[in-house]
This record gives structure tokens, C-alpha cells and sequence, in this order.
């Protein structure tokens, strides 16, 4: 028999090194994973290179390559993708940014560049919309929440570049930068005038707005300023659907995995209780994936919460919340008809506290698939998998042929 549907979890950041700690051990080899054990007992295993060997990927490049999508084409910068999934349409030629709700002092230095990673920021977002006025310069733009401290903006206008820096100065005790052109293009030098319009309008705006004055009341850190990065120009993407002749729906707390999906075509599943952090319900976001299932032949699913762990070098919470991830995973282990990928999109090293080049482990479960010998799911065994060590573009052709799909290549 042959599968007809792929569900596809990527839980992010998830790889890692041996960590003294462990003894030597990595969070997942250490780890309690009857679940995820059971999954790569039962299916064809191996390591993979999201992009390349020796590539350290952002999550943006590495979920565009797993989807079929080559970055070296595709990417056009993190600002677009994300203000896709904070809910901004953006038209190829739009110019995007990924923003920041932070903290001045009475100087002008920044206190905290996550505003006390403050939540509930929509009354900011939707009073920053309705107050600045670009028009002016020519700019049409576009403001939206993100979760917790983040947001998205995106400019439509003609004459707009892409080659500007950005205001977050990424520490604190120091005034944010100016924004300037990194070139001497004028469409460059526009963009820069209109992003310093916007964010002096917006802190004027922010200043005395009731949530800060209500933050203040309570001791908390006001959101009274926006630091704004990763400008982006958006480009096309040919439709998931015409590319591979499935439908398809992404499931991820994270607004830049969401922007992602509906980007290339996917339909987003909102889903209440999912955070992107060790908190987030994943029960919650299991059902949604079964239910998704029953209307769309591929699932998106993004599980995050390891990564911060990684980024935070908590090595413990780390192996909580793999242990947190694989209780929830029971539901989704054997689903007719499916064929179920877990992979991780990048390595989160706690010793690096930040994304690694080193290969993550992956495997392919459901009918057809040639079972191998591995019956563990982490970094070292899956090395010694039927799959062996592929890259992450291979991944989708791999998949298309499992379900009967792939084109043949000849006569």
C-alpha cells in the first residue's frame, strides 16, 4: 500500500552536542523518548544537513529548504516572512522588517530591548497604525502584533530599497542607531527617511498610550519604542500546491514558520494555548494537527520550545521539555494513511547558545517506507539509518516518491 498524506513535525532547535552535564550525553540521547523511539524503530532514519554541511541555518533558510523551496533563490531576508505570519499580505515587491517592542529610559538608552517581553501589544500595534502618517514620503505601511514582544512592518511604495540598517543596537545602556542607506541609492536613502518617520511618530504615539501608563502603574517596563531589523524584499513563491499537488497546512505558534507557510500556499491553523516556548500546550497543538489532517495532504507542525532552551543553555529544561514533547507526540504515532516525518530544522547546542552546523536527526515512518535497524531517535543512532546523511532539499522529493508522486526523470 501507499500513503497519501504527509504530516510533518520539525521540532526546532531540538539537535544537539554532548553536554558534560549529561554525561557527555545529548539532550535527546539523554532524554525519555518512548515515543519518538517507537517512531524511528519503526521507520527509515538518518542524519541531514539542512542546507549544507558546515551551513549553520536560520530557521527561515532551513524551513525553506525542508519545503523544496532553495534559499539560494527564495530568501530574500527574514523582514517579509515574518511580517507574513504577524498578517500582513505581502505582495512580491513589498518591502518587509521584523520589529521589536523595547524599553527607553528618560536619557533615550535602551533599558530592555524586549520591553520586559511584554504580551498583549495589539492596542500599541493597532494605535501605531492608525496614528503615523507616511504618506508624506509616499509610503503605505503596514503594522502588526507578533507574539509577545515582537511585530512586523512592511512599506508599499515606489522607489523603496532594502539596503538599511537597523536601529536595535542588540544591548542595552546605549541609545538605539540611526538608520542609514548602506548604499547611495536614493531608494535606499527613502527607506531609511521613512522607517526614522515611523518610529519617532511611533514613540510619540507610545509615549502616553494607556497599556504603558497602566505598565508604569505596576512597575513594569513600557513598550515605548520599536527597534526594527532584517529588511526584506518580498519575491515569489511558486504555490505548494502547484509544485507538488498537495494541499497543505501549517501549524506554528512562531509568526516566521507561519509567514513561511502562507507564503509558499499553506493554510494557517490557528491554534489558542501555543506560545513557541517551553509553556506552550502542546496537546493542543497535536489535535490540530490530527484535525488538520482530515482536510488538507500535508501538515506543517513546529514544535519550538527546545530551541530556547538551546539558546538559553538550560541544558535540564532542554531534556524536560523533549520528554514534555514526546508524551504529547502518542496521538500522532501511527496514523493511517500518513506518512510521518520528524526531523529538527537546525542544532541549538547549549554550549553555543545559538544555531550550529552540526547535522540533525530525521526519519520517515508509514506504509512503503524500508524499515531499517535504528531504534532510537536521536543524533547518534539515527546516523546509522537506512536514509544515511541527506540534505534538507532532498527531503520533499523523498516524500513525493514515497507517496507515489515523483515524476520520472527519463524515459
Amino acid at each position: 500500500m501507499t500513503a497519501h498524506k504527509i504530516l510533518f513535525l520539525v521540532l526546532d532547535g531540538i539537535s544537539d552536542r554532548p553536554c558534560p552535564e549529561l554525561g557527555n550525553r545529548t539532550p535527546l540521547q539523554a532524554a525519555v523518548t518512548p515515543i519518538l523511539d517507537g517512531i524511528a524503530a519503526e521507520g527509515a532514519c538518518g542524519i541531514m544537513d539542512t542546507i549544507a554541511p558546515g551551513i549553520r541555518p536560520g530557521s527561515d533558510t532551513a524551513h525553506l529548504s525542508l519545503l523544496g523551496y532553495e534559499p539560494e533563490k527564495y530568501y530574500t531576508g527574514r523582514g517579509p516572512l515574518e511580517a507574513e505570519g504577524c498578517g500582513i499580505h505581502m505582495e512580491p515587491g513589498m518591502i518587509g522588517f521584523r520589529c521589536n517592542y523595547a524599553t527607553l529610559d528618560d536619557q533615550g538608552r535602551v533599558v530592555d530591548r524586549r520591553a520586559g517581553r511584554i504580551h498583549g501589544t495589539e492596542p500599541l500595534s493597532q494605535a501605531i497604525q492608525e496614528g503615523v502618517d507616511l504618506s508624506p514620503l509616499g509610503v503605505e505601511f503596514f503594522f502588526r502584533s507578533g507574539a509577545g514582544h515582537r511585530a512586523a512592518l512592511a512599506f508599499r511604495g515606489e522607489g523603496l530599497g532594502v539596503a538599511v540598517t537597523s536601529n536595535d543596537p542588540k544591548k542595552e545602556g546605549v541609545p538605539p542607531l540611526p538608520f542609514e542607506a548602506r548604499s547611495g541609492d536614493e531608494a535606499d536613502r527613502m527607506t531609511a527617511r521613512a522607517l526614522a518617520a515611523f518610529v519617532a511618530q511611533a514613540e510619540e504615539i507610545l509615549r502616553d498610550h494607556p497599556v504603558n501608563a497602566s505598565r508604569r502603574a505596576e512597575g513594569l517596563l513600557p513598550a515605548n519604542t520599536v527597534l526594527v531589523r532584517g529588511a526584506g524584499k518580498m519575491g515569489y513563491f511558486e504555490p505548494f500546491s502547484t509544485k507538488y499537488g498537495l494541499s497543505g497546512k501549517v501549524i506554528s505558534a512562531a509568526a516566521l514558520i507561519s509567514g513561511i507557510g502562507t507564503a509558499v500556499g499553506l493554510t494557517r491553523v490557528d491554534v489558542p494555548g501555543i506560545t513557541g516556548s517551553v509553556d506552550s500546550d502542546l496537546g493542543a497543538k497535536v489535535r490540530a494537527a490530527r484535525e488538520a489532517l482530515s482536510s488538507a495532504d500535508f501538515v506543517l507542525v513546529n514544535i519550538k520550545g527546545a530551541d530556547e532552551a538551546g539558546h538559553d543553555g538550560n541544558v535540564r529544561e532542554k531534556v524536560a521539555f523533549i520528554e514534555k514533547i514526546d508524551l504529547a507526540l502518542a496521538p500522532l504515532a501511527r496514523l493511517p494513511d500518513t506518512l510521518i516525518v520528524v526531523c529538527a530544522d537546525h542544532s541549538t547546542p547549549c554550549s553555543v547558545k545559538d544555531h550550529s552546523a552540526d547535522p540533525v536527526p530525521v526519519v520517515i515512518a508509514g506504509e512503503g517506507v524500508r524499515v531499517d535497524r535504528v531504534t532510537s531517535f536521536n543524533e547518534i543512532s539515527c546516523a546509522e539509518g537506512g536514509l544515511h546523511r541527506i540534505r534538507g532539499s532532498s527531503l520533499m522529493p523523498i516524500l513525493l516518491d514515497l507517496l507515489n508522486r515523483s515524476p520520472k526523470y527519463g524515459a
